[in-house]
């Protein structure tokens, strides 16, 4: 049956336009600036690959390099302001960028000599350090906003005026030389662990990200999701939900999400019957949960691991089962909101077929699979599996395009049909795309590397300056020794510092800040539930307004206000808020601690069931239906199933089931009784 959805393509630019202008700055390059630019993001893909498949440099080298590339296109590719000219580059940003790439390859340069005066640098080298923080500082203002170089600006100044803060903040303070000295020339500042993450693996899953969605297997995953659950209530709702997770495991980019799949969902979403903001929201949500998947966490899990020092697969293996019970929560949500306003799904007949549409594209599974194996069975470290996966990625594309060119199989259809003329046109297109997503991995890295860059001067100031235990001993006051009370106000502190800035500095940033004094409050917490606990706040502040940079390419693809957009998306998000609190209270949510055979399998598929349960009685409480609308009481009973079934145990399991049911029982006997019919 012939599929009759297709993608508005006036959308579709529309879409692209605001994706480049929120993650790639907001400049439209022509002529001689563009193709500098160009070569720049080529040059700077070429040096990654070369590292990820022939082994990296020397630490320092490696990060100054990656670094020095980084701030050059930041400087290139944001404006100064919104006033700035788009489609050319003043000349001032031009020597900008050479002074900021010129001061950071210093490092570089006189690497031998500056390793024998650390600790004691020359007044050449203090100029290049100032040079360097204030030209990071500005280029991270540029590509993400105020708020993270407001953070790592009053880190700096803890540095400098501790022994005039008051109370338990105060610290002996330091020289400015000091403070530059440890910022700049040693490996716990600017060149410290944030910025080696960026310089190796996350530039890999980057780069094999945008491999993988030029070579259409986005749009793949759109088709699959359509053919899966596309007919049921509600279906491109549940679509978006699907698709992002699909998404999730390639991509650490809530907005790129958001916007690639709202081109196809958001105008069927309003087709059915939602409104604007709804659809907007649901696609916002749906965007941002794709982080929290496994394997990839937007490049997290990674970090993560090198942070922890444990292997990458004890990262993935606690973070899987929260991050499907999310999903499923958001779909049961969704479910819920179709149900109580009667919206449909889309008919069968406009929809493609499942099987047909699996075996289509089953190319574009073999990078992953690969990926996976790769991390899961062999143990290779993050940046030789995505070596591998880009290569092969690459390759099967480039032989494809070679198989379609000598007219062996159809563009759109493995080996079936009548042969089509030789042609090297799709060769060259498949190369002109390879090398247009080396392009936008340059792009992307341009604000990711600086970025984490300014993370690494707040975790330099924290170890210089011990802001880490005054922290702990702020918590520990504030909250009155209540660990409940430690957890919510780590929760406001979380969304507030993590508002606006991307995926990975926003990790570094509570791992270093508020994971230590969050393990201090409760000294027998796994560390991994900590730091899951901070990452997971860290990425909903992504979808809480006011900043909610997702929402606004979600509401300029509904037509929708973007503030409504981002509080439909924060109702949503409202029932992720629940999941964090398990990780401390109940480390079984994160598989620790279950018995390693067959009775550990069991707990861990109770603790699923009840959990997915609960996270929909969540849900119901919230949108105030379930299979009627909920009387006050049976929101609040469903509030108190929720709690119940979320956190494992016995006994509150068994309460928690029973409420449920006794909710669904006498919603149900009201419903025969009215005669509505039940969804």
């Amino acid at each position: 049956m012939e599929e009759t959805i297709v993608r508005d393509e006036a959308l579709v630019k529309k879409a692209e336009e605001m994706m480049e202008q929120q993650e790639f700055g907001e400049r439209r390059l022509t002529g001689i600036p563009y193709k500098i630019t160009f070569l720049i993001a080529i040059a700077f893909s070429c040096f990654q690959m070369y590292t990820a498949f022939f082994g990296v440099l020397t630490a320092t080298l490696q990060r100054s390099v990656h670094l020095a590339f980084a701030i050059t296109l930041c400087f290139l590719f944001y404006p100064l302001s919104k006033k700035s000219k788009r489609k050319t580059i003043p000349f001032y940003d031009f020597i900008l960028a050479a002074a900021a790439g010129g001061v950071v390859i210093y490092i570089a340069i006189f690497y031998e000599q500056l390793v024998q005066r650390i600790g004691d640098p020359t007044p050449v080298d203090i100029v290049m350090g100032v040079t360097t923080i204030v030209l990071i500082l500005e280029a991270s203002r540029r590509a993400v906003g105020w708020p993270l170089v407001i953070i790592t600006g009053l880190f700096i100044l803890y540095g400098l005026f501790g022994p005039y803060t008051p109370g338990i903040l105060a610290h002996r303070g330091y020289t400015f030389r000091r403070i530059v000295d440890h910022l700049y020339l040693t490996g716990e500042g600017i060149f410290g662990i944030p910025l080696w993450v960026s310089s190796t693996f996350v530039y890999a899953f980057v780069l094999f990200g945008a491999i993988f969605e030029r070579t259409g297997a986005g749009e793949y995953l759109m088709k699959l999701a359509m053919s899966l659950v596309g007919h049921t209530r509600g279906g491109p709702a549940k679509v978006s939900v699907v698709a992002s997770a699909f998404m999730g495991t390639i991509s650490g980019s809530g907005v790129a999400n958001t916007a690639t799949i709202g081109t196809l969902t958001i105008p069927l979403m309003k087709k059915v019957g939602f409104k604007p903001e709804l659809a907007g929201g649901i696609d916002t949500a749906a965007g941002g949960n794709g982080q929290l998947m496994p394997p990839v966490m937007g490049a997290a899990a990674f970090v993560m691991a090198e942070f922890l020092g444990i292997p990458y697969l004890d990262v993935c293996v606690a973070a899987a089962l929260p991050a499907v019970i999310d999903q499923l929560a958001l779909l049961g949500a969704v479910h819920l909101l179709s149900t109580k306003y009667g919206f449909k799904g889309v008919p069968r007949a406009q929809l493609p077929r499942f099987i047909p549409t699996l075996t289509s594209g089953l190319h574009f599974l073999v990078p992953i699979a690969v990926l996976f194996y790769a991390l899961v069975f062999e143990r290779l470290t993050p940046l030789t599996s995505a070596a591998m996966s880009i290569g092969v990625a690459v390759t099967i594309f480039v032989i494809r395009a070679v198989m379609i060119s000598m007219g062996l199989i159809q563009p759109e259809q493995k080996g079936a049909g009548r042969p089509q003329t030789q042609s090297w046109e799709p060769l060259k297109d498949s190369l002109r795309k390879i090398v247009d997503a080396m392009f936008n991995a340059g792009k992307s890295m341009a604000a990711i590397g600086v970025t984490c860059a300014c993370a690494g001067m707040v975790v330099g100031m924290v170890s210089l300056t011990g802001a880490g235990l005054n922290m702990t001993n702020i918590l520990v006051e504030l909250s009155f020794g209540n660990v409940y009370l430690a957890m919510l106000l780590t929760m406001i502190a979380c969304l507030i510092l993590g508002m606006g800035v991307p995926t990975t500095p926003n990790y570094v940033i509570m791992a270093t800040i508020m994971a230590p004094a969050l393990i201090a409050m409760k000294p027998d917490t796994p560390l991994i539930a900590a730091h899951l606990f901070v990452f997971y706040f860290g990425i909903l502040a992504d979808g809480t307004p006011p900043v909610c940079l997702a929402a606004y390419a979600a509401a300029g693809i509904a037509g929708a206000d973007p503030f409504k957009t981002g509080l439909e998306s924060f109702k949503l998000d409202m029932r992720t808020f629940l999941l964090p609190y398990m990780f401390i209270t109940a480390p079984q949510m994160l598989l620790i601690g279950l018995d390693p055979g067959i009775m550990g399998v069991l707990e861990a598929s109770w603790i699923f069931i009840t959990a997915s349960i609960g996270m929909y009685a969540l849900a119901a409480g919230m949108q105030g239906f379930l299979i009627d609308d909920d009387k006050w009481y049976e929101r609040i009973i469903l509030l108190a199933v929720a709690f119940c079934l979320v956190k494992p145990g016995l006994y509150s399991d068994m309460i928690g089931l029973a409420g449920f049911a006794f909710i669904y029982f006498l919603q149900k006997r009201r419903v025969g009784a009215h005669g509505t019919v039940a969804a």
